[in-house]
């Protein structure tokens, strides 16, 4: 269960991450715990998996690696399987089902743009069922976030 201070760490980091020698230290100083504390908290959330990730967002393509939208059609009873195939892919960001044909969703992102072909071909090859490939072509920000 997320207590108060954990609701905190989660509102307080949507915020950003401070760019800084000790960006948990200043973090903490702001929401009144310790160093420690904080990043043992965030361990514990990602663990329980009340939080997928922390981490920071990089423009892949702009470093040569590779970005995609990537889809999925997969029957209902393999659903779980091979959600669980494509997320055990270093490479997969997040995985998510979609109430449509191409019912499972996730971005792929990748050190070269050769990797991605190759990654796409291994999640092709490990689960049995093709991946829609569609890579960014324009990029939008839109800023959200959710107060828990």
């Amino acid at each position: 269960m997320i207590d108060v201070i954990d609701r905190a760490i989660i509102n307080r980091l949507q915020e950003g991450f401070p760019i800084c020698d000790r960006p948990y230290l200043t973090v903490a100083k702001q929401l009144g715990i310790s160093e420690g504390d904080l990043i043992g908290r965030l361990e514990a959330m990602i663990d329980a998996k009340q939080l997928s990730r922390f981490g920071p967002m990089y423009h892949a393509e702009r470093l040569g690696g590779g970005l995609s939208l990537c889809a999925m059609s997969i029957p209902e009873g393999d659903f779980e399987q091979v959600a669980e195939q494509v997320n055990r892919f270093p490479e997969v960001a997040h995985n998510y089902a979609r109430d449509h044909r191409l019912n499972m969703w996730f971005v792929l992102a990748t050190e070269t743009q050769v990797r991605m072909g190759e990654v796409l071909n291994e999640i092709e090859k490990t689960t049995g069922y093709p991946v829609y490939d569609m890579p960014k072509q324009e990029e939008f920000f839109v800023g959200l976030k959710f107060e828990v």
